[in-house]
């Protein structure tokens, strides 16, 4: 008897830990904040490097843009920020921003992702969570 309810209440852990993995946000697979502000810093030097796009955020208040992605990709992933910033579609009018331009953005954040380590399943979600976001910046193919 006391075998069996040991086999059980082993059987019910794994299971708990099994599920308890896959349900796990993308935020806390990404490694929460602390992650999340690591690879937005690089990501944010990869930009400013990146002569293609870089002219964009010139004026930018930069330290300012940092905690807004931050906040927006916490937020995007399931964790416990909220974004405050403008909405896309304001945040980028008259900018001119091509098709071209944000698939460079999105290069360049990926170089960050592969830097950290983040596995392949996750940069895929995180590239989804992001993407409906292109359609309010972009304002030329």
């Amino acid at each position: 008897m006391r075998i069996a309810l040991a086999l059980s209440l082993a059987a019910l852990v794994a299971t708990s830990v099994t599920v308890s993995a896959k349900t796990k946000s993308l935020y806390d697979r990404l490694g929460g904040k602390t992650a999340i502000t690591a690879v937005v810093e690089d990501f944010v030097g990869n930009v400013a490097a990146d002569k293609r796009i870089n002219g964009f955020f010139a004026k930018a208040d930069i330290p300012h843009l940092k905690m807004e992605l931050v906040d927006q990709i916490c937020s995007a992933t399931g964790g416990p920020c909220k974004y405050t910033g403008k909405d896309m579609k304001s945040a980028h009018a008259g900018m001119g921003v091509g098709g071209k331009d944000f698939d460079a953005l999105v290069e360049d954040l990926g170089k960050s992702l592969v830097k950290f380590k983040v596995g392949k399943k996750e940069q895929k979600e995180l590239v989804a969570a992001l993407a409906p976001l292109k359609k309010d910046i972009v304002e030329k193919p």
